[in-house]
């Protein structure tokens, strides 16, 4: 992933941006249904009167954050443009920069590796605070409070591959490669590519995979791939549904080489200056957010083929944040 601000980014993702907006924008601008109403939320804040373009990354649980993030300022009476599935991490990044939308859900991790180049290993509650201070003076955005679950990186086999074979840690998945033994590893483009991804995770464990032995798909395809042999060895995002319901493995990082990836609520500080009172808005939510939670909203979409508008609305009534 390439560091921002910088100047392919500039010149490249403007255009990107523009095809992006329309395609993944254009659901929620043709409307989805009614506002949401008033629930545990909205004696918190008052937003009447204040206006949101929220965004969001283009797969499944960044859709669903998106979409809580929308029933939850309109249940504060706000409104709100729903711009969900933006693009890939640079474009929704620079989405944000731009002005094109208000807010979305960062993760920790992906920011301190790829926007910040940052390549200190630091506890969690460290990068954020960095990340507060630092993201804020030189690009004018605003973190909010994290959530409880950590979308990491993980590497994924099928359970009964995972049984046969012996393979419980990434460390058994790089002597296996370094075997010569059959079976791909797949991947997906964004991981391919970023400092943080792949190439380093060779170096951490010392292994090289040979191109032939290296597939890259799209994240949705690598979980059946995997579950279906196609691929011995998945690369996913830990808080995915489909991974126990395809039965899949996760392998253990034991040598702690991906990061934490805490996602949090960001917003243009113009717009948060505006009204910062809608921190206190997203602060009940990121607290109910935690792993199994996560990884189970996440599952009514992947696997279960629910929308994320309707996954999101139902657990923000469930929890009284919104009116049912």
């Amino acid at each position: 992933m390439s560091p921002f601000p910088g100047r392919r980014l500039r010149t490249l993702v403007p255009a990107l941006l523009a095809v992006a907006l329309l395609a993944g924008g254009c659901t929620g601008l043709a409307g989805g249904g009614p506002r949401a109403s008033a629930g545990s939320l909205a004696p918190r804040v008052d937003l009447s009167g204040r206006t949101y373009v929220v965004g969001s990354k283009n797969f499944d649980e960044q859709q669903i954050l998106c979409q809580i993030s929308i029933a939850a300022l309109e249940s504060a009476g706000a409104s709100v443009t729903d711009r969900c599935n933006v693009g890939g991490s640079d474009v929704t990044r620079q989405a944000l920069l731009s002005g094109d939308i208000s807010t979305y859900w960062e993760y920790t991790g992906t920011a301190w590796a790829s926007y910040l180049r940052e390549t200190r290993t630091l506890p969690d509650d460290q990068v954020l605070a960095e990340l507060r201070t630092r993201d804020r003076a030189q690009n004018g955005v605003v973190w909010l409070d994290r959530a409880g679950f950590d979308n990491t990186y993980s590497f994924v086999v099928d359970g009964a591959t995972a049984a046969r074979l012996n393979l419980n840690t990434i460390s058994d998945m790089a002597a296996y490669v370094r075997s010569g033994q059959p079976g791909d590893v797949c991947v997906e483009t964004e991981y391919a590519s970023r400092a943080d991804g792949l190439a380093g995770l060779q170096r951490a464990y010392g292994f090289e995979l040979p191109r032939d032995r290296r597939e890259t798909l799209e994240q949705g395809l690598i979980f059946q791939s995997t579950a279906d042999g196609v691929c011995l060895f998945g690369e996913v995002a830990a808080t995915d549904g489909r991974i126990p319901a395809l039965g899949l493995k996760v392998l253990t990082d034991d040598r702690g080489y991906h990061i934490t990836y805490s996602a949090v609520p960001v917003f243009r500080a113009d717009v948060f200056d505006r009204a910062p009172q809608v921190a206190d808005l997203f602060a009940p939510i990121t607290a109910a957010l935690d792993q199994q939670t996560m990884q189970q909203l996440n599952g009514r979409v992947s696997a279960g083929g629910q929308s994320p508008r309707d996954v999101a609305r139902a657990w923000l009534a469930e929890r009284g944040f919104i009116g049912s």
